[in-house]
């Protein structure tokens, strides 16, 4: 059995299942595997001078650059297989965009459903609709895809995407609101929820959904700190908590919030904070710092990621995102500057 097949196990729901005391053990064997199979990461460990059989314990792993997915084919064992899907991140033509080389597109949507399941219950108890129109226009979207396969797996009859059609999106709304059993939940950008509220204000067919905002301004409105847009949102939306993820191109997993900006990781999926002028110093105990991320399901591509995002830890294993750190590009997919 190769170690890919048994780290996942055969449906893939190996990593939801992960108690947290064994966390530590996966990542130090998916982190050995990696330093050895992965070229990039390999040759970035060997130019730190770092030898994996050193490291000990989570802390003391290295995490990839985020700039990496922008530069390099972050592959592990890449002689074993071709990417049959690619994922870009959101950008400007003015920048690079990251992306992910995806070896096996039923993973990533296998581990975004039982995620999401855990979190808010089957997929078959809601319907799915976007609007998403930037993700839409650049294409090969990480976010859009995930989306997507919810609505299929929903079984829902409305189109999940509407671009730019109110209209369209608020008859879809009512009818799916008709749907005896279905909850509704509404995937937005955030530039485009504020389009929406702006437009209509506070009518029916936006009351009683649960809004979930993917964060980014694209540059299409002034940046806004949390507070802010909760509020103008609540005007359209209703007084029901806000809830948010945070997910990004070089991820296949997803943190959500339920409310109130703080996001609470699968089991998969940990989040460590770092002295952002110091990236050797991830912890999991240290209370603000710039984000590193262990991602189990990256068992593809780099599991270890250095992210620019800033946020602080709360009790219960939460986290904030505070903003971006200086001088790095805005990213659109889950990031409130």
């Amino acid at each position: 059995m190769s170690f890919r097949t048994a780290f996942l196990g055969p449906d893939y729901r190996t990593l939801i299942r992960l108690k947290p005391a064994d966390f530590a053990a996966a990542a130090l064997q998916l982190f050995r595997y990696q330093a050895a199979h992965c070229p990039p990461y390999a040759a970035y460990l060997a130019g730190l001078g770092r030898d994996p059989a050193a490291v000990g314990g989570v802390g003391d792993i290295p995490f990839l650059p985020i700039e990496f997915f922008k530069t390099q084919d972050v592959r592990t064992d890449p002689a074993a297989w071709q990417p049959q899907e690619v994922f870009r991140s959101s950008g400007t033509t003015l920048q690079q965009r990251s992306r992910h080389l995806v070896r096996d597109p039923a993973l990533y949507r296998a581990n975004a459903a039982a995620i999401f399941e855990a979190a808010y219950g089957p997929l078959t108890d809601w319907a799915f609709l976007a609007l998403l129109p930037s993700y839409l226009e650049q294409g090969e979207s990480s976010l859009v895809a995930m989306v997507a396969d919810f609505a299929q797996r929903s079984g829902q009859a409305q189109p999940a995407f509407f671009l730019r059609d109110h209209a369209g999106l608020l008859r879809a709304l009512a009818e799916a609101k008709a749907q005896p059993g279905r909850r509704v939940l509404l995937f937005g950008v955030t530039y485009a929820l504020l389009d929406l509220a702006d437009e209509l204000g506070s009518i029916p067919e936006l009351q009683d959904v649960t809004l979930l905002e993917t964060g980014g301004m694209k540059g299409r409105r002034r940046e806004m700190i949390r507070e802010e847009l909760h509020q103008e949102l609540h005007v359209a939306f209703g007084p029901a908590p806000i809830h948010s993820e945070y997910g990004m191109t070089e991820l296949l997993s997803q943190a959500y919030s339920p409310g109130a900006g703080l996001f609470y990781c699968p089991p998969q999926m940990r989040v460590l904070l770092r002295d952002p002028a110091d990236p050797f110093s991830a912890s999991e105990t240290r209370p603000e710092g710039a984000i590193n991320v262990i991602d189990l399901a990256n068992v593809d591509s780099c599991a270890f990621v250095e992210t620019k995002d800033l946020a602080r830890r709360h009790p219960g294993g939460a986290f904030e995102v505070l903003g971006r750190m200086d001088n790095s590009d805005i990213r659109g997919c889950s990031q409130l500057v």
